[in-house]
């Protein structure tokens, strides 16, 4: 039912009194927070973020989210960050160093009174896409009750639909290649008033990976800024520091003076297992842990999905994920999501997922194959035992990783024991791998590009005490992936590899005569004194059979040609007109008098087709010649087409010359618009290469500097639109200030005195419909920008008087136009008026 309509109720006028009240409580709160910030004492121990001066929203946001106590970095970090320092934050993984950056990135942009109109404000990057969505879903979650806008830039999406956003984003969360992408192709996007610079896994944003990406980010940044560097394994290299301008950066690492670097509460073991038995090591461990949650880092992302692709058939009976970076974005997203959201699962990776993931409940970290150094065996384990938590991790060593690997362990305190594997819970996979190989090609070919790539990953690390890729059993190894060969590998080569290639050319020729001689006691290749040309190399070549006999078939044994027409395509069937070529003769020409016999139909008279034209005769009383415009030599006219031809300009046109294209200097001379230069000035310049390098690098030059003036223009005219924009908004805002004052719009409204300028230069009708006027078309004016209802108040008394000018200003204006009307005489100046009306 509809409610009953009640009595109609005035509209009470606006009160800005609690508009006033909250932004001078704001101002209060925001003045108090910044006086807390200076008192601050960074040494002091803070337990709870109670403790610390935050903004309203932010704390509201940590209580929404159920953030309470503060862990070590967190409460030795922020005090120093709040007041505006550089910081190098170093802590073990999961210690909650997401959060040690977050709240300040959030806190100075509040205190700085922050707006979408500011640009950007803080910038945030991350090494792997995974990393920045879960730093971005923290951030909204902290940052739900500010009016920042955040984005998250990590790749995998349309560029043209971020370029649309980014240019109202105060927070990025983003990786560095797209984030390089933007800042050199997105013109919305300016960073020249960045406020706060983080980077998360800072080891790893400036390693040799990221380095050129990273140099070029910072080129684009200003250099007064705020910048924060956080990781488990943090950088303190002078080279690092000086590359991102930090200006006294407080170094902050809590467990720096800790017996271990990693967690307390995580058991670290490794299985000493050669290469052959590592998955039939693994398969045995995933069948006797069914109820568990695990990670398995591997190498590279061929061996990942060959592993995963083989055990999925295998059906171990425990649900089996895979990721590597060859996947696209929407894939790898969901893949994480089923991983953190699933009870029991093994998860096959590379070290995409090593760095920073928050994994809920992960019970299980194997190490197939060794890590690159011992940092990147401090983050894999660091997916495990996270918070407090409990957690295992287990690597698999090669007998030939031993030594080295466990002395690089030592030196960065991580304390790990050895343990044995139980022959009796021991299975093998390998005739399982070889019948599903065997089945399936596809399988196979996985398994081949999964062999190559470890190898590959082996013998291209540093650390060569650690990878001997010449100690590894290569055949067994392929042999336990099924395969029904080692697949050749072309990157390595023997001991003495070196030492042959450097040999000069004759002695490699005498050290290898013994080689030359084949089991029957016959030389395999006889050598040839002097220089071997390609051609002599390609006849040294095996498995030359094909070429052999089509050779066979076009050259004899004495070097000549086969005759085509007597040899083995005598019997083809020779047609000489299959493909005719006019025939072109220059003007002038005495064969033109044969040219009419060969013509085609359509070319020659319009008739029967049987009709054959007849040349003219050739004699000197039939041929003439005709000289054309722009033609180099007369045309001889011999032959009817000939004749015809001098009939239609379109075909004249190919025996006229052709046309040169001028361009006159200032004293009128013509010259040719392209004048190559004369030789001996060229080579008086320099050699054509050094001209040739000089060239390139001045034009590179000057299209840089036009690319950097065309971007500082955009960039100027974008900051001119935004302060106008701001300007605006200013004016606006002041306005309706104005507006909401007690008393209306007094300002704007209230005539002048009439006593003050009344009586000097008179307030006539014309000048009060102009005050009018220009009021009416402000108020209007005003009402169409802010679209707001503005309330008015004591103004009636000034209506009145407007009314009673308009009346005596219409009477006297009847007055004035009907003089016949009879007039009422009251008094005596009415009287006085009528008389001098009637005698005027």
């Amino acid at each position: 039912m509809a409610p009953k309509k009640g009595p109609r109720q005035e509209r009470k006028p606006f009160d800005s009194s609690a508009r006033k009240l909250k932004k001078t409580r704001a101002e209060t709160e925001l003045t108090t927070i910044t006086q807390r910030v200076q008192e601050l004492d960074a040494k002091v121990r803070l337990e709870a973020f109670s403790d610390l001066p935050l903004s309203d929203p932010t704390a509201s946001g940590l209580s929404a989210s159920h953030y309470k106590t503060l862990t070590d970095i967190q409460s030795r970090a922020i005090p120093h960050a709040l007041k505006g320092r550089d910081i190098l934050g170093a802590a073990k993984t999961g210690s909650g160093k997401t959060l040690a950056f977050l709240i300040p990135v959030l806190e100075n942009l509040y205190r700085k009174k922050w707006t979408e109109h500011d640009g950007l404000g803080a910038l945030i990057l991350s090494p792997t896409r995974e990393l920045a969505i879960q730093i971005f879903e923290v951030l909204r979650k902290v940052g739900r009750f500010h009016a920042f806008s955040a984005g998250l830039v990590i790749g995998g999406k349309s560029l043209k639909e971020e370029q649309e956003r980014l240019g109202r984003m105060n927070i990025l969360v983003c990786t560095p290649g797209r984030m390089l992408q933007h800042l050199d192709q997105t013109a919305d996007l300016d960073v020249y008033n960045l406020q706060i610079l983080v980077l998360d896994e800072a080891d790893r944003i400036l390693d040799m990976g990221f380095q050129q990406t990273v140099d070029a980010i910072v080129e684009h940044l200003p250099k007064t800024r705020q910048t924060l560097l956080f990781s488990a394994t943090q950088t303190k290299k002078v080279s690092d520091l000086a590359r991102l301008s930090l200006q006294d950066p407080e170094y902050v690492a809590v467990h720096e003076a800790a017996s271990s670097a990693t967690p307390s509460t995580l058991q670290q073991h490794y299985i000493v297992t050669p290469l052959p038995e590592k998955l039939d090591t693994l398969y045995s461990f995933i069948r006797s842990n069914l109820k568990s949650k695990t990670i398995v880092f591997m190498s590279s992302g061929k061996q990942v999905r060959f592993v995963y692709e083989s055990l999925r058939h295998l059906q171990p009976g425990i649900p089996l994920l895979h990721l590597h970076g060859r996947q696209k974005q929407g894939g790898r997203l969901e893949i994480t999501t089923r991983f953190s959201q699933a009870k029991h699962a093994v998860l096959f990776s590379t070290d995409i997922a090593a760095r920073g993931l928050d994994f809920p409940a992960v019970d299980w970290v194997i190490q197939m194959d060794c890590p690159e150094d011992s940092d990147t065996y401090i983050h894999r384990v660091g997916r495990t035992a996270r918070y407090e938590r409990n957690g295992r991790a287990v690597l698999f060593i090669d007998p030939s990783e031993e030594a080295g690997m466990l002395k690089s362990l030592e030196q960065k305190k991580v304390p790990i024991e050895r343990i044995n594997v139980r022959a009796k819970k021991q299975q093998t996979v390998k005739h399982q791998l070889q019948n599903m190989c065997f089945k399936d090609p596809e399988l196979k070919y996985l398994g081949q590009k999964a062999f190559i790539s470890y190898v590959k990953s082996v013998y291209v690390q540093k650390d060569k005490e650690i990878f001997k890729v010449k100690e590894l059993a290569l055949d067994e190894f392929a042999a336990s992936l099924g395969l029904p060969g080692t697949p050749r590998i072309k990157f390595i080569k023997g001991e003495d590899s070196k030492t042959q290639k450097n040999q000069p050319r004759a002695l490699r020729y005498i050290s290898s005569d013994e080689s030359d001689q084949g089991e029957d006691g016959t030389k395999k290749m006889k050598k040839k004194e002097g220089v071997r040309t390609k051609y002599d190399r390609m006849f040294e070549r095996r498995n030359q059979d094909v070429l052999a006999d089509h050779y066979s078939k076009l050259i004899n044994d004495d070097g000549t040609m086969v005759d085509q027409g007597n040899g083995i395509n005598g019997d083809a069937d020779e047609d000489d007109n299959f493909l005719t070529v006019k025939r072109r003769f220059d003007a002038g020409d005495q064969a033109l008098g044969d040219e009419g016999s060969d013509a085609s139909p359509s070319e020659g008279d319009e008739g029967d087709d049987n009709q054959e034209t007849k040349p003219l005769s050739s004699t000197k009383d039939n041929i003439k010649a005709v000289k054309i415009s722009d033609a180099a030599e007369p045309l001889v006219i011999d032959s009817k087409r000939r004749e015809k031809l001098l009939k239609s300009k379109k075909k004249l046109l190919k025996y006229k010359g052709h046309g040169s294209k001028v361009v006159f200097d200032e004293e009128g001379n013509p010259h040719n618009a392209y004048e190559l230069e004369d030789e001996d000035k060229f080579h008086a310049h320099g050699d054509a290469d050094t001209q040739r390098a000089k060239f390139l690098e001045t034009e590179a030059e000057r299209t840089r500097l036009a690319d950097l003036e065309d971007k500082e223009v955009a960039k100027q005219k974008k900051r001119e639109k935004k302060e106008k924009r701001k300007a605006r908004e200013r004016e606006l805002a002041e306005e309706e200030a104005e507006s909401d004052a007690p008393g209306g719009r007094v300002a704007f409204l209230a005539p002048p005195d009439e006593g003050e300028f009344g009586a000097d230069i008179g307030m006539s009708d014309y000048g009060d419909r102009g005050d009018q006027s220009e009021l009416d078309e402000r108020e209007a004016t005003t009402n169409t920008k802010n679209k707001k209802r503005v309330s008015f108040s004591d103004d009636d008394s000034h209506d009145d008087d407007r009314v009673r000018k308009a009346k005596r200003s219409k009477r006297s204006h009847k007055t004035k136009s009907a003089p016949d009307e009879p007039v009422e005489v009251n008094t005596l100046e009415d009287l006085e008026a009528l008389a001098t009306g009637l005698l005027g």
